[in-house]
């Protein structure tokens, strides 16, 4: 039966040590599921892969405080090289998927990254090549003395798969090394890892600048994993499916830490494919799913949902991104997760800042909003101007203060300056409110805000609006510049299939219904989103399309 929670209780446990718990507790529970590929682990038999990769690392030459970089999907080990540096105090550098040849040359460059570990590839990008593109000297020079002047940080790069590529080791070949670590030295290791320590480096997106390093903690993912956990009421007898990328918050704090946690047994998906979600929930009798609402809206739309089994599911989390009502209230009644929970944070924050409960008792407010503080965060709204707190009702700048804080950016003292004001307050940079009870509203970015002739409109408002237009699948509203009116409002809509939706529907369905400043200006049909590796729609993308087709606006 799951734990009864201690409010705002916080946990001085590693890593290392929540996984130590799972095994001593749960030991012959299934820790890692894979269906597509009938992999199967015990907790038992995880533990003892993490710690062979762990002691090889060690043998490999990896230091404390050093940084270990995977560029990969959620392959089975990526989980492992996340537990297997933790026990050894390095440092787990997590590379977008998503990144193409500029990007890793900035990362290998910004982060000072001592080991690179990669797959082959995903979709039209190989990284094999694009690395031996960057560091040609991985083809030219011995292994053992290899060096990059352009990269001087780098020691070694490991393929994670079992082709041979010159210049790189092999997995197999990591864990061959381990039998020259003692039992001792490892456990001597492992006592040096305190919890404040850094376990963790995640690169924010860069949609606002030069990406950044964000540098958690033990402390900071741990408790954050145990409250998301908690507040979806986990325990041993619970099954996740994992969908969403390991290399961003999401999966792997949301995901693995609140599994972690509770000793939650994890089925992954190596990429996010509608059917081989729905498969695996129904294959492994999953209590719990995730994902950004348009991959909740691709499940739901799926020709073949009707075909599975979604009797299992009780609760998960809709994230990422502003959670569209309709989509909500569909996921609760098609999909039996009536205990599903909505997180709001960033990077930044670890990422949780609020949620809302499993057993929420307003099912208005489960769908609305985004939940309550979480427990140990002082999570407040502060006038973006000012920084004095918002009363409830008044839209603000979400900021927060607590054990989820990043420790920073990586070599960015300045940056981080900017976010973390001389009270402790971490400024997310959106827009929101609080109510009379307690609970957060997210109302826009800062930047995503359209002020049109003086008058404010928030996005999500216009969109949760629209989705109830007939023929409307999903929408995103962005602003446009104007020389008359400063922004005009632009609707980007996918119909649903089969629709004969006109731009002049649109307009009618708006005219009296909301404010005429809120009302689209102009409408774009689309056949889909521009989405990051996430999964989270590119805002900025929008935009940039909406001033190309309406430059005069």
């Amino acid at each position: 039966m799951p734990c009864v929670p201690r409010e705002n209780f916080t946990s001085d446990e590693r890593l290392g040590d929540l996984l130590d718990k799972c095994i001593r507790e749960h030991p012959d529970n299934d820790a890692i599921v894979y269906v597509d590929r009938e992999l199967r682990l015990s907790w038992t038999e995880w533990g003892a892969e993490v710690d062979l990769v762990a002691k090889g690392l060690m043998a490999m030459g990896v230091k404390k405080g050093e940084k270990v970089a995977i560029w990969a999907t959620n392959v089975p080990d990526w989980i492992t090289l996340m537990f297997a540096t933790a026990r050894i105090g390095a440092i787990l550098l997590t590379i977008n998927t998503n990144y193409r040849r500029a990007e890793l040359d900035y990362v290998l460059k910004q982060s000072d990254m001592e080991y690179l570990f990669l797959i082959d590839g995903v979709r039209d990008v190989d990284y094999v090549q694009t690395v031996y593109d960057l560091v040609p000297e991985l083809k030219l020079q011995p292994r053992e003395s290899f060096h990059s002047e352009k990269y001087p940080h780098l020691k070694r790069v490991v393929f994670l798969g079992p082709q041979k590529h010159r210049g790189m080791y092999s997995m197999n070949e990591v864990k061959s090394l381990a039998c020259n670590v003692t039992e001792e030295e490892y456990e001597e290791r492992k006592k040096t890892v305190d919890v404040h320590d850094v376990t963790m480096m995640q690169y924010t997106s860069g949609t606002t600048g030069f990406p950044k390093g964000v540098m958690l903690t033990h402390y900071n993912i741990g408790n954050d994993g145990y409250w998301l956990g908690a507040n979806m009421n986990y325990g041993a007898e619970d099954r996740l499916c994992i969908n969403v990328p390991l290399f961003h918050c999401f999966g792997c704090v949301l995901g693995v830490m609140a599994c972690i946690n509770h000793c939650v047994t994890m089925v992954f998906c190596e990429v996010f494919d509608p059917v081989k979600v729905m498969t695996s929930i129904e294959t492994e009798r999953c209590t719990s799913v995730y994902g950004v609402p348009t991959m909740f809206i691709n499940i739901l739309n799926h020709r073949l949902f009707s075909k599975f089994d979604f009797s299992s599911l009780r609760t998960g989390i809709m994230a990422g991104s502003p959670c569209p009502i309709k989509a909500m209230e569909e996921v609760v009644d098609k999909m039996n997760m009536r205990e599903i929970t909505i997180v709001y944070g960033l990077t930044e924050a670890s990422p949780g800042m609020t949620q809302t409960r499993y057993d929420e008792p307003s099912m208005e407010k489960k769908c609305s909003s985004v939940g309550k503080k979480l427990q140990g965060v002082d999570t407040v709204i502060l006038d973006p101007d000012t920084y004095e707190p918002c009363p409830d009702g008044v839209i603000g700048e979400f900021c927060c203060k607590g054990f989820n804080v990043m420790k920073g950016y990586y070599k960015m003292p300045e940056e981080t300056a900017k976010v973390i004001d001389k009270n402790g307050y971490l400024h997310s940079g959106d827009l929101g409110y609080r109510d009379s009870d307690g609970y957060f509203y997210v109302t826009g970015r800062i930047k995503d805000m359209i002020i049109r002739g003086g008058e404010n409109v928030y996005p999500k408002e216009v969109e949760d609006f629209l989705y109830h237009c007939p023929g409307v699948r999903d929408v995103q509203v962005v602003g446009v510049q104007s020389q008359k009116y400063g922004e005009q409002v632009v609707a980007f809509i996918i119909k649903e299939p089969g629709a004969d939706l006109t731009e002049e529907d649109v307009f009618d369905y708006c005219k009296g219904e909301i404010a005429w400043y809120k009302s689209p200006k102009f409408v774009k049909f689309v056949d889909e989103f521009p989405l990051n590796a996430a999964g989270k729609i590119k805002k900025y993308v929008l935009r940039e399309m909406a001033h190309e087709i309406w430059p005069d606006a």
